[in-house]
């Protein structure tokens, strides 16, 4: 069904139809998964081309960086342009950059189009925001967990399908497969999000210095932003980096499509974001945070002792997810009720310091498994969790 309406109809009537979430969370997580289409495929992409299989941790690099740049040059627009026409933008350029790095003639090019990549593949996160203005004000905890967890999805899946795909049709073929979904999508999507007018009468260079504005008006936004940044940015990153490394070494040798299965606990986590939305709607979600901090802490202070378990450490991944997953969804929603026209500007802040906190989440991971392995890790991990929690603790007692 169309939803070509304008700016005045939106605010009088919410638009987001449980199928509407849905969608917006298909297209959502498509976009993010664009980013993980290579992690899988690294040690395939550079004997293509000749070069040292840890010479693939540059095109990682060149995609992250392109993302980050991306995020902050482009989501900001969501709260000035029509983002109906932002979205039809960047996920058209999105199909065009998938082509460039099917492509590519050498490895350096590769890097520039993954770099492109990134740059341009950011609908989830001018969706998300949009979500949120187009949800009745008592189902926007579970309009944003049906597209949070759309994201998560994205981000498990991409890594997951690329292996079986690339080892058919090659990891060319598999570029060219997702630019042509992403054209398709694109297609729908202009179909069905509705017309906007112009919100906020900001010059591009002041709209994008008011990121950091957005902020400073909604001082609550900086615990939010550390929540997500301890709970995903550090806990997360640390436990799936070093889980890696376990699964790859004695007494399992797993091949990385085992250790994609293995990733697909994280499932769990965004189908029951979809459920932790409601508990946000109800008024339940700051006491749901400070849960999902502890169940995060405590299993993974737990993890530290079963890592010769696969079951277990598949029990502890599912747990994990559960708890992360209600963080993200928790923190998101409470940061678009913050404001009601500076949803897209907090969300680029929100991104940015998921990405600044995980950049230190991936640095730790590797100082901790060379000092003292996966318990250290984990150790290290259920560590930001608790610090999450006493930080809860506290600014709540305020």
């Amino acid at each position: 069904m169309s939803m070509h309406v304008n700016r005045e109809q939106t605010e009088k009537v919410p638009l987001m139809t449980t199928g509407t979430a849905v969608l917006f969370a298909a297209a959502a997580g498509l976009a993010i998964g664009n980013l993980y289409w290579a992690q899988p495929l690294l040690a395939m992409i550079a004997d293509d081309f000749g070069v040292p299989v840890s010479s693939g941790g540059f095109l990682v690099t060149a995609t992250q960086i392109g993302y980050a740049l991306g995020i902050f040059f482009f989501v900001p627009l969501g709260d000035a342009v029509s983002r109906r026409t932002l979205v039809g933008i960047t996920m058209g350029v999105t199909s065009m950059a998938l082509l460039l790095c099917a492509w590519a003639p050498g490895f350096s090019m590769l890097a520039m189009a993954l770099g492109l990549l990134g740059l341009v593949t950011v609908a989830g996160q001018i969706l998300l925001p949009m979500a949120g203005d187009l949800a009745a004000a008592d189902d926007r905890g579970r309009i944003v967990g049906i597209v949070t967890s759309g994201i998560t999805g994205g981000m498990v899946f991409a890594r997951f399908i690329s292996g079986f795909v690339a080892d058919g049709i090659g990891w060319p073929g598999l570029y060219i497969g997702a630019a042509v979904i992403n054209a398709i999508v694109t297609v729908i999507m202009m179909r069905v999000l509705p017309h906007e007018k112009r919100r906020a009468s900001l010059s591009y260079p002041r709209l994008l210095w008011d990121v950091f504005g957005a902020v400073k008006r909604n001082p609550k936004s900086l615990q939010l932003l550390t929540y997500t940044g301890l709970g995903f940015g550090i806990s997360f990153n640390i436990f799936w980096t070093v889980l890696t490394y376990v699964l790859a070494e004695a007494p399992y040798h797993y091949s990385p499509l085992q250790i994609g299965l293995v990733s697909l606990t994280s499932l769990v986590g965004a189908i029951a974001g979809i459920g932790i939305g409601r508990l946000q709607d109800k008024g339940y979600g700051h006491t749901a945070l400070g849960v999902s901090f502890a169940l995060s802490a405590a299993i993974l202070a737990l993890a530290a002792y079963v890592h010769n378990s696969i079951i277990a450490i598949l029990i502890v991944a599912a747990v994990f997810a559960l708890a992360i997953q209600g963080i993200c969804v928790l923190v998101q929603s409470e940061l678009f009720a913050l404001s009601d026209t500076e949803r897209s500007r907090l969300n680029t802040a929100l991104v940015v310091s998921n990405f600044i906190f995980a950049a230190g989440g991936s640095l730790l991971s590797t100082w901790l498994w060379n000092h003292g392995g996966w318990p250290m890790a984990v150790g290290g991990a259920s560590l930001a969790s608790f610090v999450g929690l006493v930080l809860w603790w506290l600014w709540h007692k305020k």
